[in-house]
């Protein structure tokens, strides 16, 4: 059996032209279904609905032979953790595309800030990139750790800037906000378990290439 993460949303819908090139369909539709672990038009290939989040974890630790997860994941993680050891990250998928970035409110001078080496807060979930971010700018941060919208940092006085991902923009234009400094090109990932790269080889393999095939241009 092989079993590839998944998380709901975005990827999920992205990723589904991917499993069509390997000739793969998932049989139910995770918005509605209530099942965590779907079956597919192949016996022996399911995919299991986690957090996006908990991608790396799942494979890294054998939970899944393989997934999808966005670099913001992965590069947070691994820097949480000095690394991700027993994955394996053979494409990037070029799909769920956005982008790493400051906002602010539109009234907070942010290039007078970290230009004068004034100390700010920093709201986001991404702590550990952003605290790399900022280190490597020599910009003096104290970082919040949010889950939830963190357009209501700045807006209520909780933080003068946010680290989060943008994709169009319109959500920060809809809270008055402005991105202030773009700093990493965000795109999903494939990481497979080392292990089962070795145990599935012929089945992993024929996937990879299949995916590597359908990748968008």
């Amino acid at each position: 059996m092989i079993t590839l993460a998944l998380s709901k949303g975005r990827i999920f819908q992205e990723t589904l032209p991917l499993l069509a090139a390997a000739g793969i369909e998932v049989l139910e539709d995770p918005e509605t279904s209530r099942k965590l672990i779907l079956a597919t038009n192949q016996p022996d290939v399911r995919v299991v609905l986690v957090r996006a989040s908990d991608v790396p974890t799942y494979v890294q630790y054998g939970g899944a032979d393989l997934g999808v997860a966005g670099r913001d994941v992965l590069h947070e993680q691994a820097l949480a953790s000095d690394g991700a050891p027993g994955l394996y990250q053979p494409l990037d998928l070029k799909i769920a595309r956005c982008r790493m970035s400051v906002a602010t409110r539109v009234d907070f001078d942010y290039a007078a800030a970290i230009k004068q080496g004034s100390r700010i807060r920093v709201a986001t979930k991404y702590t550990e990139t952003a605290r790399q971010h900022f280190a490597d700018k020599g910009v003096h941060v104290d970082l919040i750790k949010l889950y939830g919208s963190m357009e209501l940092a700045p807006l209520t006085g909780l933080a003068d800037a946010i680290v989060d991902l943008v994709s169009t923009g319109g959500t920060l234009k809809a809270n008055k906000l402005v991105e202030v400094e773009s700093f990493m090109e965000i795109s999903s990932r494939l990481v497979v378990n080392q292990a089962a790269l070795k145990l599935k080889r012929d089945k992993l393999r024929a996937l990879i290439d299949a995916f590597a095939s359908a990748i968008p241009a």
